[in-house]
């Protein structure tokens, strides 16, 4: 039981440290060598784990997913005694977004992002891992998009999930643009701005003064 619990451990050193280092090197630059250096583990300990780099990638991304996964899960955006309304909890997780935006820019990028811009097209088990968790966590906003759909009348020619995956894309982009500046400044002004469009998306036309921010 205590070897089990080891090797578990170790396991989850090296992911945690996959989530580092190729945050801040990307997926091409990232060596086994680095990852096994943050973990503080040895390669034989990398590989009783993992087959490579490419199998630590895809489990990375969904060791990923089930943090970040964990992380919303608890936010007070799901709050419905606080936020009855669905549309005031769908702007109040685009602030969470926003309140994430700390540190370096590793400490607040995103891993699978990072990764599919990458092997989207050389790795394509590790592209659909990567999209399985950028999509799902899009797929967790629908219901309350669905609900302020119902709720404040709007009709159009798109969809909760296609407005939900929009989210993801304006982020990562935000993201991307923080890496090419070298400025976390512009990806929570992005952030802004997905703000504004969301609430443009659910005002009325004829409603006065539909941007009090």
């Amino acid at each position: 039981m205590i070897e089990t619990e080891a090797r578990h451990e170790s396991k989850t050193r090296i992911l945690d440290a996959a989530l580092h280092v190729i945050r801040a090197k990307g997926y091409s630059a990232t060596r086994i060598e680095d990852v096994c250096e943050e973990a503080g583990l040895t390669k034989g300990s990398f590989f009783h784990h993992f087959k490579g780099k490419e199998d630590l990638a895809m489990e990375a991304a969904d060791y990923w997913g089930s943090c970040t996964s964990a992380l919303f899960a608890a936010a007070a955006y799901h709050d419905l005694a606080k936020l009855p309304d669905p549309l005031d909890r769908l702007l109040a997780y685009i602030d969470l977004r926003k309140a994430l935006i700390q540190g370096d820019l590793p400490d607040f990028t995103c891993l699978v992002g990072t990764m599919v811009q990458e092997t989207y097209d050389t790795h394509p088990a590790i592209r659909e891992a990567c999209n399985r968790s950028i999509s799902s966590h899009a797929a967790t906003l629908v219901p309350d998009i669905e609900e302020a759909m119902r709720r404040h009348g709007v009709q159009g020619g798109w969809t909760a999930e296609s407005l939900a995956l929009y989210t993801q894309a304006t982020i990562q982009g935000a993201f991307i643009l923080a890496k090419a500046k070298h400025n976390s400044a512009i990806a929570s002004e992005c952030i802004d701005h997905l703000r504004r469009y969301i609430e443009l998306l659910f005002t009325p036309p004829h409603a006065e003064n539909p941007l009090p921010r």
